[in-house]
């Protein structure tokens, strides 16, 4: 996906941006019964009294006016519940919820729906016929506003809460490691080191690489018959202090070098917040996040961080992440979509370390978080990929190593040990 397309998509999850569309909409409807209502013949356009009309849009007008409100009022204290009981980084999952755009998308829409037509009745604008052709509208937008109400409640009941925001950050999560299996290069080559001679290219803003856009960076190569090496991925906080690439060509960056290195720049969309499209790391880290929130000692709720222990594990044994190199998990390669494009992929241990590091650190003290998390890491060490076993096989000894220096009472510490004397043969010894 090129950084031109990649940006309208993210305008498009936007909360305004559906309201806005269904607001348009609804005006335009509203308008369409002055066009048309001179060709709706006469005996019909009789059937709707002056005043039918008028009164159902009065009652519109008033009531969407406050369901909006509420809507828009319910779906803020929904983030504030997201972000007190899992996590900040899951706030976007909330505002980008379809099914709450699309509720407050409706009843703005009928709101405005219901006001343009207020004004054109009240100013003479529709006939007879046109008056028919709004009531007809009429009808259909309340058909609209009770179904997308009775959708909105039943949604209303789970917005917010704990676990439904473990279910949306573990889809976000999902997509992110098939994407990742599908393209671990994100369309490249995968880099091994980058070549001596290589000229390094540093980017002057800070922050997050939140998009980087290979199809520009393919083309930009092929003019200046280079090979473009990667060293930064989405989701790295990137300054001028390093590199974003080294360019390998005889003839360095061309004969415009800084028209050429701005064009390079553009390739990368930096900003202050990771996203989950090309960085198959940060749904892990939500999740992470959402497991250390729920053992700090203000919630105490070692139940949801099993829980996400359960999702971390899934999502590590049945993503198959597929390898250019030993370093990567999977075994054939495809033809890569952008050939002259070279990208560092990620390490089976950084997949392991953003899952769960965190979570044994925090819930070093509790046996049975302990217990979890050692059982989820031998699940992952008895897998067919040498590169995970070994990085799941590290990570435990850390998660023992870190439980037998907190955890106070001895009786909790023989447990660990006689778990880790028993879980995988012995393969959690330190």
């Amino acid at each position: 996906m090129n950084r031109t397309w990649w940006l309208a998509v993210q305008m498009m999850k936007r909360l305004w941006f559906r309201a806005t569309l269904f607001a348009i909409m609804a005006v335009v409807t509203a308008v369409v019964g002055i066009a048309i209502g001179p060709y709706i013949p006469d005996r019909l356009s009789d059937l709707i009294g002056a005043k039918a009309v008028d009164a159902i849009l009065t009652i519109l007008a008033s009531s969407m006016l406050a369901v909006t409100t509420f809507s828009l009022s319910t779906l803020v204290s929904a983030t504030n519940a997201a972000a007190n009981s899992g996590t900040p980084r899951a706030i976007s999952l909330i505002l980008q919820d379809r099914t709450a755009q699309t509720a407050l998308s409706t009843f703005l829409g009928a709101f405005l729906f219901s006001l343009v037509g207020l004004i054109a009745l009240n100013t003479g604008l529709y006939g007879g016929g046109g008056r028919l052709v709004l009531f007809a509208a009429t009808l259909a937008v309340i058909l609209l506003i009770v179904t997308m109400l009775l959708r909105w409640i039943d949604h209303l009941a789970g917005l917010g809460n704990v676990s439904e925001t473990i279910r949306r950050a573990a889809e976000k999560a999902t997509a992110g490691m098939v994407f990742n299996s599908a393209q671990p290069a994100l369309g490249g080559e995968v880099l091994i080191r980058v070549p001596q001679g290589a000229v390094p290219l540093h980017h002057d803003q800070i922050g997050y690489l939140r998009h980087l856009d290979m199809g520009r960076l393919q083309r930009l190569a092929e003019e200046l018959e280079a090979k473009i090496h990667v060293v930064q991925r989405p989701g790295e906080f990137c300054s001028p202090a390093r590199p974003v690439l080294y360019v390998e060509a005889a003839a360095g960056f061309g004969d415009e070098p800084e028209s050429a290195r701005t064009a390079l720049c553009r390739a990368f969309t930096i900003g202050d917040s990771r996203s989950y499209d090309q960085d198959p790391l940060f749904g892990l880290t939500v999740l992470s996040e959402i497991a250390s929130r729920a053992l700090s000692p203000g919630i105490n709720d070692p139940g949801t961080a099993i829980d996400v222990v359960a999702q971390l594990t899934r999502l590590l044994s049945e993503a198959a992440m597929p390898s250019h190199s030993a370093s990567t998990m999977g075994e054939d390669a495809a033809e890569p979509e952008y050939p002259r494009v070279f990208v560092r992929a990620i390490e089976p241990t950084a997949f392991v370390e953003g899952a769960f590091l965190a979570i044994s650190r925090d819930g070093a003290g509790m046996i049975e978080v302990v217990s979890a998390v050692l059982t989820a890491l031998d699940a992952l060490t008895a897998t067919s990929n040498p590169a995970l076993s070994s990085a799941a096989r590290i990570m435990a000894q850390t998660v023992y190593k870190r439980g037998m220096a907190t955890l106070a009472f001895e009786d909790d510490r023989a447990r660990l040990r006689d778990f880790r004397d028993a879980a995988g043969d012995g393969r959690h010894r330190a």
